[in-house]
């Protein structure tokens, strides 16, 4: 029966499941001493080898730790991985797999202990099951973690990564992160606002942060541009589809590689054939001298708002959506638009 128990469980098995096995507390006492075949990994909690504990194993033994000692502990009813742990698991860029956060369904509370986080909850959610740990699903263990997360810049990140790898909509998180009741904090708000305007890495955030100090227009966030037959064209960071002028943040790490490099350049080769205005920099570029980025978007924006031809592209892009402030509502700066005066065709420089 215990092996049986075991092999669901990566090996592990609490204390009552041995007991309910047959198995005396002398036994498992004696067996998880130093040197012995098995390992005490969290009160209750025992793992049946030698070896270390993986990270899977690592996880786990905190849902069994935190689930009730009748209840089925792989069910994700009683107890569930979320928060950091649980978006590390499934792979999502920047996510720290420590500590181990753990939903308890409420009335039940658990002690902390060690790495592991226990919250209770009568806010239940629909759970899966990650690599054989019952968890959240992303959409609320990205919530959990922006609550529990004070780095604003790790916030921003990982929010933006769960988006852009297609684990759950920006409206889907905005929604959950309103149930939650974390919006009014200025890292969750901040990058819950970038994400419905299309944001969706830190660097691009950075970026966003740049111009809304800026007099310049508002662009749209990874827009898709679309040659005159419908052909897709290329998705710039930004675009400011009335001057016909993109920005590309260009990260080493995605362009370590020959074939990675030059695919970005056909990519601002096609926008530029198509009259499109491309300005490039990189993270690095954008956090130490974000001047020299605002002076190169102010002079191609200008040379693209006195061209008598648009560019012959049509961006399909993200609405540039506000979330309301708390309490009574304030003003917020916003970049003004280039307005049509003068000539047909023309129109003056934006300032």
């Amino acid at each position: 029966m215990i092996t049986r128990t075991a092999q669901r469980q990566l090996n592990m098995a609490t204390h009552h499941q041995l007991r309910q096995a047959g198995i005396p507390a002398a036994t498992i006492s004696g067996r998880s001493r130093r040197g012995g075949p098995w390992q005490r990994l969290l009160p209750r909690v025992y793992l049946l080898q030698t070896g270390p504990p993986d990270t899977r194993q690592q996880a786990l033994s905190a849902v069994l730790y935190a689930a009730p000692p009748t209840a089925d502990p792989l069910a994700g009813t009683t107890a569930a991985l979320t928060g950091g742990a649980a978006l590390a698991l499934l792979g999502i860029r920047d996510a720290p797999p420590d500590p181990l956060d753990v939903l308890v369904r409420a009335p039940r509370s658990v002690a902390a202990t060690g790495r592991v986080r226990p919250a209770s909850t009568t806010r239940w959610p629909a759970t899966i099951t990650i690599t054989g740990v019952p968890s959240t699903r992303p959409v609320r263990a990205a919530t959990d973690f922006a609550a529990r997360t004070d780095d604003p810049d790790l916030v921003r990140s990982v929010l933006a990564n769960v988006v852009q790898g297609g684990w759950c909509h920006p409206h889907d998180l905005h929604a959950e992160l309103r149930a939650a009741r974390v919006r009014h904090r200025p890292a969750v708000r901040a990058a819950a606002a970038e994400l419905l305007a299309g944001v969706r890495s830190i660097a691009e955030g950075r970026a966003r942060d740049t111009l809304s100090a800026t007099d310049l227009p508002a662009p749209l966030w990874n827009a898709r541009l679309h040659e005159p037959d419908g052909t897709f064209l290329a998705s710039p960071d930004a675009y400011w589809p009335e001057e016909g002028v993109a920005l590309e943040i260009d990260s080493a790490e995605y362009h370590y590689t020959r074939d990675s490099w030059q695919a970005t350049l056909r990519r601002r080769l096609r926008m530029e054939a198509h009259g499109v205005l491309v300005v490039s920099t990189t993270p690095g570029m954008l956090r130490e001298r974000p001047a020299d980025l605002v002076a190169a978007l102010r002079a191609l924006l200008v040379l693209g708002a006195a061209r008598p031809t648009p560019p012959q592209v049509t961006a399909r892009g993200h609405a540039q959506l506000e979330l309301p402030l708390p309490g009574p509502p304030t003003r917020r700066r916003r970049g003004r638009r280039c307005r049509s005066a003068g000539p047909p065709g023309r129109r003056p420089p934006c300032r």
